[in-house]
């Protein structure tokens, strides 16, 4: 990284690493003067160390609020002083300075994006519960974005400051860092991933304020509340938006609908189920659970998410009134007047649930195998079957 890229700074959060920092200071100092560093409330000799680097610019508070916190006042400070971009790393001295370069090429080559060093997961000794970890942030990422990433839980990044800075964030510890992913990925932020070297000491000399039990508490509420957003708002947001661009009609009728890789059957099968997933009775997970068994059952992917849709907010009074008509023949008691009732009881509102629930699943077989057998008669008439 050379300093004729001068709207690029590094960017160092700093918890009480002054055993490191130094050393992280001169490595990043010998490719570049543009250099900040958050001290997020330390209590160790960091005031000490940043003294004998008078070129390193500083923000400064009391107490320790997170590193959310710290790379939220980080990004602030930069845009100050105007900067463009950050590239973030960590102050425990497993980055290499050297991967600054790395970073810096691939913006140039592909553009503004969120790009994320990407670290051999592999390695001898990269501890176990990293790994582990971050293979569960990766799926959750993919949940949310529909991305597949390499490593999501890399602290070496490249953030483009003027494309985040309109989002307010939530989150103020090590949560953020997975926030910022996907919200950013949620406006239509390119996410790139490049690949770097890192260096993991030997477990007894490893500094780490990663608090296991509350750390992850908070990481897994964010997904669980990413995933209902996703499902809930994203999801029929962008299929919305799908359904008035002229180019996604063409890709799903030549590339997907057309597209000669897979039988006819195939096609027809993973439409229908799309459709039966749609009407299910599993509010907020529906596009979750047509996901993981369209994966399962090797269907289309594309055309199981693109009929889940049916239940977009649209049509779910449609669906739901239906439920109630279908559930009529599995109750007693016939309870749709119940939804126009203004006087309920206990169990009225049990007798409403129950034929909302045998009505909701039996739409959505009748709508999924009238979708399946209509799909594969068009299929049939307008579509080659595959050679073999």
């Amino acid at each position: 990284m050379t300093d004729n890229f001068s709207n690029i700074a590094v960017l160092i959060p700093t918890y009480n690493n002054a055993a490191s920092l130094g050393q992280v200071l001169e490595d990043v100092l010998s490719y570049t003067q543009h250099v900040i560093v958050v001290n997020d409330g330390s209590t160790d000799s960091t005031m000490q160390v940043l003294d004998q680097y008078p070129a390193v610019q500083r923000v400064t508070y009391a107490p320790n609020r997170g590193k959310g916190i710290a790379l939220r006042r980080g990004f602030k400070y930069a845009l100050e002083q105007g900067y463009d971009y950050v590239i973030t790393m960590d102050a425990d001295g497993q980055h290499f300075a050297a991967d600054l370069a790395v970073l810096q090429q691939k913006l140039q080559a592909e553009g503004e994006a969120i790009i994320i060093g990407a670290r051999n997961l592999q390695q001898e000794n990269m501890p176990g519960k990293n790994s582990f970890a971050n293979k569960f942030s990766n799926f959750w990422f993919y949940v949310e974005t529909g991305l597949k990433a390499p490593d999501t839980q890399s602290g070496y990044r490249l953030y483009p400051l003027h494309r985040i800075a309109p989002i307010r964030f939530w989150c103020t510890r090590y949560e953020f860092e997975l926030e910022v992913l996907v919200r950013s990925a949620w406006k239509g932020i390119p996410v790139r991933w490049a690949p770097i070297k890192v260096y993991y000491p030997p477990a007894e000399e490893r500094v780490s304020h990663f608090r296991p039990f509350q750390d992850f508490s908070r990481i897994s509420v964010l997904n669980t509340v990413l995933v209902l957003i996703t499902f809930l708002y994203i999801k029929p947001r962008d299929f919305i938006r799908f359904l008035f661009r002229k180019d996604s009609w063409v890709w799903l009728w030549r590339d997907v609908l057309l597209n000669p890789n897979e039988s006819n059957g195939r096609k027809a099968l993973s439409i229908g189920f799309g459709m039966f997933m749609g009407i299910v009775p599993i509010w907020g997970f529906q596009m979750l659970v047509a996901l993981l068994l369209s994966a399962v059952f090797k269907l289309n992917k594309a055309l199981v998410l693109v009929a889940a849709n049916i239940s977009i907010p649209p049509l779910i009074p449609f669906i739901v009134y239906l439920s109630f008509i279908m559930g009529r023949f599995w109750v007693k008691e016939d309870a749709t007047f119940v939804i126009f009732s203004k006087q309920l009881t206990v169990n009225d509102m049990w007798q409403n649930l129950q034929q909302y629930l045998y009505g909701s699943i039996s739409l959505a077989i009748v709508v999924g195998l009238t979708a399946t057998l209509l799909s594969f008669l068009l299929l049939t008439i307008f579509r080659k079957q595959p050679n073999g």
